[in-house]
């Protein structure tokens, strides 16, 4: 369970180590400001972790809109991701309040952090995909520190919200442990999800080579 749980993909390309090393900055910033206030680290993180989905779903479904093809479900499940992000928000906010300064942090990064990745999807969406692959790996991290935490009295385990208990159908008895698991075993899903899509976004790639390579060939025989 500990080896799926923590589970990394090693860069394998110049892509993937771009994407590692902006995951590591923002990881960096993030133990910086918050360091053991992981609710509200969980509050400001989850309102970039919400952006990724909806900007890839929208762009994926303009392309299918312009190439008149299916999408292959790539879009249901990126605007499912975007939601389920949201509602770990709409969560932690019960749980951690933020400030005033956090809720201005909050407008000024998802403005940043939302024209930066819609650019960057644009030019690479492979690349785009292994940073939220690697963002949510550090995501796991940090909600198995907060879990430690709670674990060594540090953090109350407080009752869990009514909307948490709702939303992933908890007993009504159902503490802080009980979402902070349940969030992330979310993330694991996302962080595998994401990855599979470079792995996916490598085959076409493949497949598009084989094809000009293909037909190259071909003429030059005529």
């Amino acid at each position: 369970m500990t080896e799926k749980l923590f589970t990394h993909y090693k860069p394998k390309n110049t892509s993937d180590r771009v994407a590692l090393i902006f995951t590591k900055l923002l990881r960096l910033f993030a133990d910086l400001f918050f360091k053991k206030r992981y609710g509200h680290r969980a509050v400001i993180l989850e309102t970039v972790a919400a952006v990724p989905g909806m900007v890839a779903g929208m762009l994926n479904h303009l392309k299918s809109l312009r190439s008149m093809q299916q999408d292959q479900g790539w879009i249901k499940i990126l605007l499912d991701e975007a939601e389920n992000e949201r509602m770990h928000l709409m969560t932690f906010i019960n749980i951690a309040k933020p400030s005033v300064f956090e809720r201005l942090l909050v407008i000024i990064v998802q403005g940043i952090f939302f024209n930066l990745y819609f650019i960057m999807y644009l030019i690479s969406p492979r690349t785009c995909h292994r940073i939220v692959g690697y963002f949510e790996e550090q995501a796991i991290v940090s909600y198995s520190e907060y879990l430690d935490e709670i674990k060594n009295g540090n953090i109350e385990n407080v009752n869990a919200p009514q909307i948490a208990i709702d939303y992933w159908n908890l007993s009504q008895y159902a503490r802080l442990k009980d979402v902070i698991i349940a969030v992330r075993n979310d993330e694991m899903g996302h962080r595998d999800v994401n990855h599979k899509f470079v792995t996916l976004l490598d085959q076409q790639n493949e497949e598009n080579d084989l094809t000009v390579t293909t037909e190259s060939s071909s003429k030059e025989k005529l």
